[in-house]
């Protein structure tokens, strides 16, 4: 006659079976690797002590230099460009700060994942709209701007259907796009030499960033403030530079 743990097995922690298969004949049930396992996965799930506060803090601080930046901006194309890139580098910082702080069910996380990646792409578009509009004449403008965003698009299209894709095919894909202002550098710098140079100097803190970020090199302190964390105190002083530089020119654009 079949009993009821045939049709119902026991609780392996349980069956003494299980005992003799797992832990040898005649010990007691020691869930030793469960234990570990478990561990294993509440570690990897906690985040480290720093992680996402860096973009959390600078948000506010996007907010406040976007207004300053806005009502100072000189005219209505300064207004208008500023505003594309105050809007961009908002929704950088404040999905950036949710998606590194909470810890999210894996359907959301993957949400925020393809939104804070594709937003990296929306960013570059959004930093090269205001001083490609003010900065060079309107037929250099007109195509760096085509190019710039459609770049982005397909950007942020390749990260939202890839997120699975390794570090080395998408970290040079934002360096790429980054980096296309240096077919108009010499315009750039007769318009205004400072704003480039800071322009310069935000794309270093960029690339710097975005090598240790692909490398995850250096790891000072795993667990607490690591590569992931250097690379977006690098992504803050980028954006100052930037902002500082569409500051410049929004305030004072050249005529042409």
């Amino acid at each position: 006659m079949a009993t009821e743990s045939d049709h119902y097995p026991l609780d392996p922690a349980l069956d003494p079976a299980a005992d003799t298969v797992r832990d040898g004949p005649g010990l007691p049930n020691i869930p030793l690797l469960d234990d570990a396992l478990a561990t294993r996965a509440e570690l990897l799930d906690r985040k480290p002590t720093w992680r996402g506060w860096i973009h959390a803090a600078t948000f506010p601080v996007a907010i406040a230099l976007g207004v300053v930046l806005l009502v100072l901006a000189d005219g209505v194309p300064a207004k208008v460009s500023s505003s594309v890139f105050v809007l961009s580098s908002l929704l950088l910082f404040g999905v950036s700060a949710l998606y590194h702080r909470v810890n999210w069910s894996d359907r959301t996380k993957r949400l925020l994942k393809r939104l804070d990646h594709a937003n990296i792409f929306l960013l570059i578009a959004g930093s090269y709209t205001p001083i490609t509009v003010l900065a060079l004449p309107h037929d250099k403008s007109v195509l760096l701007l085509w190019l710039v965003w459609i770049g982005a698009g397909l950007g942020i299209g390749f990260r939202v259907f890839w997120i699975g894709a390794p570090r080395w095919l998408y970290v040079p894909l934002y360096l790429l796009l980054g980096y296309a202002a240096l077919a108009f550098i010499v315009d750039f710098f007769q318009a205004n030499a400072v704003m480039m140079t800071l322009i310069l100097l935000g794309g270093v803190f960029y690339t710097i960033g975005a090598v240790i970020y692909g490398f995850k090199r250096p790891n000072p302190v795993p667990g607490v403030f690591g590569f992931h964390e250097i690379f977006h105190a690098l992504t803050l002083l980028a954006f100052l530079c930037h902002w500082t530089a569409i500051f410049l020119v929004a305030t004072n654009p050249p005529v042409f």
